[in-house]
């Protein structure tokens, strides 16, 4: 049994195992947070907040304070934290793994058009809509700032930073959201196409069944690729089996 566990934290996925680590003698649980977000919610066992300083910060982290295992339960977007990871693994020979909830899907009835990169989602918009919900965070909006032409509706937990496209509506909110609150939002806004990035998983799921009973087209910003020959699981459960642990 790993005497301690550091989770690379920031998703539910991430506060749902460190709660079911915690729970269990023997086991010491940190999670790290990013320190993106000014109110975090509740996350259970040892917590520390901002970046490590790179990969070799991250691997004299866990040197230092005897890391055994090591779970990359970041978002799937944090591409950065996820390199380092793997350098860091790889330097201090530790086990890591990364949990990632399964990709979207479209299913009957939606209207996607997958692309890239947010700076390909901007070049998708155009011919799509000129009224936009713009849910991929307050990071990265700077790839949308050229499109003067196009009004937005942006929604963050904080304020973001400029530069922003010159017509943004700023919606300050706090998830989940629930089907009947997206729709709301989108006709109250008169949206008229939806940019998201494939978070995956139903917390954030609603703003896609909304948007499909209301025919809107969604711009949906693929994964980036994981590093090579990392191990991958797709839940809670799948962690607690790499870890060697049954259930409670």
């Amino acid at each position: 049994m790993p005497a301690h566990v550091l989770i690379l934290g920031g998703t539910t996925e991430a506060r749902r195992l460190a709660a079911g680590l915690a729970a269990r003698p023997g086991v010491r649980v940190t999670t790290s947070l990013a320190g993106r977000v000014t109110r975090p919610g509740a996350v259970a066992g040892e917590v520390r907040i901002g970046g490590f300083g790179g990969a070799q910060g991250l691997a004299d982290w866990l040197r230092t304070h005897h890391v055994d295992a090591l779970v990359d339960a970041t978002h799937p977007f944090a591409e950065a934290i996820t390199a380092n990871a793997a350098r860091a693994a790889a330097a201090t020979e530790i086990p890591w793994v990364v949990l990632r909830r399964p990709g979207w899907r479209p299913g009957p009835g939606d209207r996607w058009y997958d692309v890239p990169s947010l700076a390909g989602a901007a070049e998708a918009l155009p011919g799509l809509g000129r009224r936009v919900f713009l849910s991929t965070g307050r990071l990265g909006l700077a790839a949308f700032a050229h499109l003067t032409e196009l009004h937005f509706v942006v929604r963050s937990v904080d304020p973001p930073e400029p530069p922003l496209p010159p017509d943004t509506e700023l919606v300050l909110a706090r998830g989940p959201f629930t089907v009947a609150d997206e729709t709301e939002l989108l006709r109250t806004h008169r949206v008229e196409v939806l940019v998201t990035k494939d978070s995956g998983g139903e917390a954030t799921a609603a703003k896609l069944t909304a948007a499909r009973e209301l025919a809107l087209p969604v711009v949906v910003v693929r994964r980036p690729p994981l590093p090579r020959g990392v191990a991958v699981v797709s839940d809670v459960a799948g962690v607690r089996e790499w870890l060697g642990l049954s259930p409670l």
